[in-house]
């Protein structure tokens, strides 16, 4: 049975006083709130991940996830942070292929793949985004453009390490533009996600990877999306930086 995640991405956001204070915040809504199984995934900036960890360690529902890391295992990289440095700082998780870091910083399915199999190498679990922009989708490329995402920087790994990948589906043109895919739109392509799984990997794996929706996420739309079949949760960005917000948003997961 496949779970059910919210995970909240922070970008770079927030101080460490407000870092803590709204992990301190969702930490009590939820425990006084939420009697749901779904899993809470936190990712805060790099300095602040330590800290965090240590606020939300007692907490069984509740994870520690990178934003980003790097491609290798140590060496002269200056400014990068290797998965043995993350881990030592309570991390469990790693978002990888953000579109953001697509488009900011250029990277691409070579050291994307890098990325996502050292992740499972070191014990992280991989968030593998996905997406189309805005173009893309009005010149009918979408599944093509997430068919190309998956083929070439998670497809290469073999099957058991693939089962330990969570996939997020965010469309470019719903990413912190309050555009959001309607629940339609959005179960259309977790379900051509998870087809393309099934061919390359079989029922089982197909049948147990989650699958996120990101792109402009909040309390209002997120039970209409949640409710789809193949969506499994959301990685959520600007609702996830307010307690309330963001804790509306995980109850709306079973």
């Amino acid at each position: 049975m496949r779970k059910k995640i919210a995970a909240g991405n922070w970008k770079m956001n927030l101080d460490l006083t407000q870092a803590q204070t709204l992990v301190s915040e969702l930490v009590q809504m939820l425990e006084d709130e939420y009697n749901g199984s779904a899993e809470v995934v936190l990712a805060p900036s790099y300095p602040f991940l330590y800290p965090i960890h240590h606020l939300i360690k007692s907490y069984s529902r509740f994870y520690l996830a990178s934003q980003n890391m790097y491609q290798k295992e140590s060496g002269a990289y200056t400014g990068e942070c290797s998965p043995m440095m993350l881990k030592s700082a309570g991390v469990t998780h790693c978002i990888i292929g953000h579109s953001e870091r697509r488009q900011y910083f250029g990277e691409n399915h070579e050291q994307l793949l890098a990325k996502v199999s050292l992740c499972i190498k070191s014990g992280i679990i991989p968030i593998y985004c996905v997406g189309e922009t805005l173009s893309e989708r009005e010149s009918e490329r979408t599944f093509e453009v997430i068919s190309d995402q998956l083929v070439h920087s998670v497809f290469p790994i073999e099957g058991e390490d693939f089962s330990k990948i969570i996939l997020a589906y965010e469309p470019v043109w719903a990413i912190g533009t309050g555009k959001t895919a309607s629940p339609a739109q959005a179960q259309a392509v977790h379900a051509y996600i998870r087809q393309l799984i099934r061919t390359k990997y079989g029922e089982e794996i197909a049948e147990n990877t989650s699958i996120l929706y990101g792109g402009s996420v909040n309390a209002a739309n997120a039970a209409d999306l949640f409710s789809q079949p193949d969506i499994d949760g959301g990685l959520v960005g600007g609702a996830s930086l307010k307690s309330r917000e963001f804790t509306e948003i995980v109850k709306a997961l079973p």
